[in-house]
């Protein structure tokens, strides 16, 4: 007679295998799961990569700025900053060209209500009283949750956000906020950063001919 104790020996054999499976299903799935995490991952957005719309309201992609330095700036028509600054403004960009550098203005209502013209009006208002030659886009919402996600990149890399009118941002060719400026702060501050900026782009433009 055959002793006892042998059957469970042999009734643990597929139990083993069945352990030995399931680790094996559990290790692949979460091999699997660190895949998609590495490659799957949301790529890092930069100015550049938004979409906005322009003054008439049609979509415009900040691509066609990637490769330039960009100072973007909330403006406002009804404000104590607004002749001295589109002023200033219109002359960094006749200074500096739309070929290396560019203005890129979005009006805004939300500081003191001094935005209350619609967007057409606004560009027309620019032009004729300050010979305004750089893009004015649709005008937009900063604060909040209906915020332009374009400027609340802005926002979010640099850590200020504008509490007034005419804070400036200097981006960077690939897209990335390098320096800020409060409405306050004069075009000599402003200069300085921006002709470096742009020096360092018709350098590497050379360097890659």
């Amino acid at each position: 007679m055959e002793p006892l104790a042998a059957t469970p020996l042999k009734c643990s054999i597929p139990k083993a295998r069945l352990i030995a499976v399931l680790l094996s299903m559990v290790l692949c799935s979460v091999t699997l799961f660190l895949l998609q995490l590495r490659y799957l991952k949301p790529k890092i957005k930069d100015f550049y990569s938004f979409e906005v719309k322009d003054s008439k309201g049609r979509t415009v992609s900040l691509e066609k700025y990637r490769g330039k330095a960009s100072l973007i700036v909330n403006v406002a028509s009804n404000c104590q900053h607004t002749d001295r600054n589109y002023l200033a403004l219109q002359e960094l960009h006749r200074e500096f060209g739309s070929f290396h550098f560019n203005v890129l203005a979005f009006p805004c209502n939300q500081f003191g209500e001094s935005e209350p013209r619609p967007s057409h009006e606004i560009e027309a208002f620019v032009k004729s009283n300050y010979g305004v030659t750089f893009p004015i886009f649709h005008k937009i919402k900063i604060l909040g949750s209906e915020g332009e996600p374009a400027f609340r990149f802005l926002i979010d890399s640099s850590k200020k956000e504008p509490r007034w009118n005419f804070w400036k941002y200097l981006v960077n060719p690939e897209g990335k906020v390098v320096k800020f400026w409060r409405p306050e702060e004069s075009l000599e501050a402003i200069r300085p950063d921006v002709a470096a900026l742009v020096r360092q782009i018709i350098i590497k433009k050379k360097e890659d001919l």
